[in-house]
């Protein structure tokens, strides 16, 4: 048995192909949130989904992974890594051809939900499994960029690869892109990952689980509610109970030996600065990529494809700047580059504060574009900074931190975000006198768009341009308030992040192995 802190031998050509089955779907659980952006519109005219089921169905799923994140990493760690890994990507292309052809908005966020609980087997067992097969720091730390740089990818992904399947294919074929993925997983998994396991896992507390839920969903349900609906007494008390539920979720977790979530890891500056950088930071690209790929489709009316093609000058540009501060971190400190890459996405973000219906696509692009820049350095080098800084003994729960922020983030920010335009639509909105009483177009720009299907030329084109002007100052007020998030967060950095040193600084000391305990290594062909 090796010591998890052992440098032990180089990986080699398995360990290097392992990692590339692995990278795939780990993109994948990012990309099936954003590759709903395109289908959203079609999705909704086709079964009929309300304002908050839309928000529900694009991100119901990114929560309940966040919720199940550490609950399957402990699973893991009984039963075997692999063992589970192999087990959640069978019932999450199982579930993936179920929401294909799902008749109802309420059977669609239901299969969702548990396309999330399989989800979440994939983050945590990938990344311990990165972990073990790659023990040389420079060898890991390089795995864990191309991990972290597979999310990030996934989430600007998503939209184009939504566009390219809805030229030709109905929404579903949406969901059917996960089965080939997981399939190659089954088959290349055994053959090229270990199945590792902790000696001494930490035992599941069920207790924890249950308050994370109730204290998540709830929170989320009632602050939708509001958005949608205004400051209704159910709504509110509904949230208030989801955040008291959150308070004694925390203090149970200070009470344990074994924590779900080990929230002592926040004490230590740069764990709790790279988290929040990158659980607000995936909120924000979660959020406006939702309402630009809808913006895209529904007020500059391109089609998916044309959509999920506009959308590849932003990815492309994300790409490159993934690659360029890889280079200036070897040389440059990390609070730096990622100060100044929040700064100038908050620049892009001041640009989408002045998108109009009137001023076409390119200011919308340009600003989207250079907030992907701005944001290309932050998933890769926080994947390089949470499990070093943390003590040996503390890196798988640092581990589940970053994968948890992450995901929490990207659903948090389309729920926030949207529910913002949400409410910023229904108010700015006019319905022209004409406009069939209870008709979804105060609800939502879809809805105005379907509305408007069978209505007169003329009322079509008033009730058009009203929503298309209403959508654009609900995407102005979450730009203002990404900027405002950006802005802060670069001090964020400055402050917790001052004294880590670059990449490519001496090689690190002891205290950046991460897994002090022992793993047992099974057969690569058995558990």
């Amino acid at each position: 048995m090796m010591m998890d802190n052992d440098l032990g031998p180089p990986a080699g050509r398995r360990e290097w192909l392992g990692l590339a089955v692995l990278a795939l779907p780990t993109m994948l659980t990012m990309i099936d949130i954003g590759v709903l952006f395109l289908a959203l519109p079609a999705l909704t005219a086709d079964l009929g989904a309300t304002a908050t089921q839309q928000l529900w169905i694009t991100d119901g799923y990114g929560f309940l992974i966040a919720a199940f994140l550490v609950t399957m990493g402990t699973l893991g760690d009984r039963f075997g890594r692999r063992r589970v890994l192999l087990v959640g990507a069978a019932a999450f292309g199982v579930l993936s051809i179920t929401a294909a052809y799902a008749p109802s908005p309420e059977l669609l966020i239901a299969t969702r939900a548990l396309m999330g609980i399989a989800g979440a087997t994939i983050m945590p067992s990938t990344l311990a499994l990165i972990m073990g097969m790659f023990r040389h720091p420079r060898q890991r730390g390089l795995a864990i960029a191309v991990w972290a740089t597979a999310l990030t990818a996934g989430v600007a992904m998503g939209p184009i690869l939504g566009g390219v399947l809805l030229q030709w294919f109905w929404w579903g074929s949406a969901f059917l892109v996960g089965v080939p993925i997981m399939l190659l997983l089954l088959v290349t998994g055994p053959a090229l990952l270990p199945d590792m396991r902790h000696p001494g896992p930490g035992r599941l507390d069920p207790v924890s689980v249950v308050l994370s839920l109730a204290a998540l969903l709830p929170f989320v349900y009632g602050f939708k509610e509001v958005a949608r609906s205004g400051w209704r007494p159910l709504p509110v008390l509904i949230a208030l109970a989801g955040l008291a539920i959150g308070v004694w979720f925390v203090l149970r977790q200070r009470r344990l030996d074994n924590p779900l979530l080990d929230l002592r890891l926040f004490r230590i500056r740069a764990v709790s600065g790279a988290l929040v950088l990158s659980l607000l930071v995936a909120a924000v690209q979660g959020g406006s990529g939702f309402y630009v790929a809808q913006y895209l489709q529904l007020v500059e009316e391109l089609t998916p494809l044309q959509t999920g093609l506009w959308l590849l000058v932003p990815t492309l540009a994300l790409i490159v700047g993934i690659f360029v501060s890889q280079g200036l971190a070897q040389r440059i400190r990390p609070a730096q580059i990622l100060a100044a890459g929040v700064l100038v996405a908050a620049a892009g973000m001041l640009v989408l504060t002045r998108v109009s219906p009137a001023s076409g696509l390119l200011p919308l692009l340009f600003g989207f574009t250079i907030v992907y820049i701005g944001v290309s350095p932050i998933g890769p080098l926080v994947g390089q900074l949470v499990v070093p800084a943390a003590p040996p003994g503390k890196a798988g729960s640092a581990a589940s931190l970053q994968s948890t922020s992450g995901e929490l983030g990207t659903a948090l920010g389309i729920a926030i975000l949207g529910s913002v335009g949400v409410a910023v639509y229904r108010g700015a909105v006019a319905l022209p006198a004409g406009t069939p009483a209870g008709s979804a177009a105060g609800e939502t720009m879809a809805g105005a768009v379907a509305t408007a299907q069978n209505l007169p030329p003329e009322l079509a084109s008033a009730l058009l341009d009203s929503a298309r002007s209403a959508f654009a100052a609900g995407l102005n007020t979450a730009a203002a308030i990404c900027a405002i998030t950006f802005t802060v967060l670069a001090m964020v950095a400055l402050a917790t992040l001052r004294r880590v040193p670059p990449t490519g600084a001496a090689a690190p000391g002891p205290a950046t192995a991460p897994a002090a305990p022992r793993e047992r290594k099974l057969s690569r062909r058995g558990a």
